[in-house]
C-alpha cells in the first residue's frame, strides 16, 4: 500500500524505452521516511498518517518537535506530512516507508516549489509582448495602460504587473513511474516535476482515475 512518500529532486536525465526511444525523466531520491505519529478517529477525529523525511541537527528544531519525535523513537527529522487514509492497518509507529510501496506504471502526484526568480518585469512574469525599440519610444518593457485614471481612481486587484516570480506550490499530476531501485531509494518518474534539484518533493498516489500529466493546482 503507498500511501505516499517525501524525497528530495536530484534532476533529469533520460529513459530509453523498449522501443529505444528517449525519455525524458526526473530522479527523485524518495525515503526511506519514519512514521512519526498515528492519528484515529477516537483521539483526533479521523484518520492518517505523519511521516518524517531527512534528518537535521538536534539544534535547528524546537523542544515540543523534538519531544514530539521522540514518541516514534526516531531522530531528529526535518520534514513532517500527513497522509489521510481509510484505515491504519499494518502501519506502526516508527516503521518505515519506502519506495518498496510503489511500482512500475503506477501514476502519481508530485508536489513542490517552483524555482524562484525573485522580482520580475512584465515580459518575464506574464508575457507580455514589449513595446517598439525604435522612433524614439520610452516603452520598451513597460507595463502600458493600467486602466482609467478618474474612474475607478485606483489599480483593481488581480491586475497583473510586475513582483515576484516563482517560489509557489504546484502540484504535477497523473505521471508515470518508469523504474523503481528500491536499493538506492531511486524513482524515475517520466517528465519534469516542481524545482530545482535538491528542493523536497511529496508524491503521493494519483487521485484522478484516467488522468493527464497536467500541471497547477495544489
Amino acid at each position: 500500500m503507498s500511501i505516499g512518500i517525501l524525497g528530495k529532486k536530484l534532476g533529469m536525465s533520460q529513459f530509453f524505452d523498449e522501443q529505444g526511444k528517449a525519455v525524458p525523466v526526473t530522479l527523485i531520491e524518495a525515503g526511506p521516511c519514519r512514521i512519526t505519529q498515528l492519528k484515529t478517529t477516537e483521539t483526533d477525529g479521523y484518520e492518517a498518517v505523519q511521516i518524517g523525511f531527512g534528518e537535521t541537527r538536534e539544534k535547528l528544531i524546537n523542544k515540543p518537535a523534538k519531544g514530539h519525535l521522540a514518541k516514534s523513537g526516531e531522530g531528529i527529522l526535518r520534514h513532517l506530512r500527513e497522509y489521510r487514509v481509510d484505515d491504519l492497518k499494518g502501519l506502526e509507529l516508527g516503521g518505515a516507508i519506502t519506495v518498496g510501496d510503489f511500482e512500475a506504471g503506477q501514476k502519481v502526484d508530485v508536489s513542490g516549489d517552483t524555482m524562484g526568480r525573485g522580482f520580475a518585469g512584465y515580459q518575464k512574469r506574464h508575457g507580455f509582448s514589449r513595446g517598439p525599440m525604435t522612433h524614439g519610444s520610452k516603452n520598451h518593457r513597460e507595463p502600458g495602460s493600467t486602466g482609467a485614471g478618474t474612474t475607478p481612481g485606483r489599480i483593481y486587484p488581480g491586475k497583473r504587473m510586475a513582483g515576484r516570480y516563482g517560489g509557489k506550490k504546484i502540484t504535477t499530476r497523473a505521471l508515470t513511474i518508469l523504474k523503481v531501485d528500491s536499493d538506492r531509494n531511486l524513482l524515475v518518474v517520466k517528465g519534469s516535476v516542481p524545482g530545482k534539484p535538491g528542493s523536497l518533493l511529496n508524491i503521493r498516489p494519483a487521485n484522478r482515475v484516467g488522468a493527464k500529466p497536467t500541471k497547477g493546482g495544489k
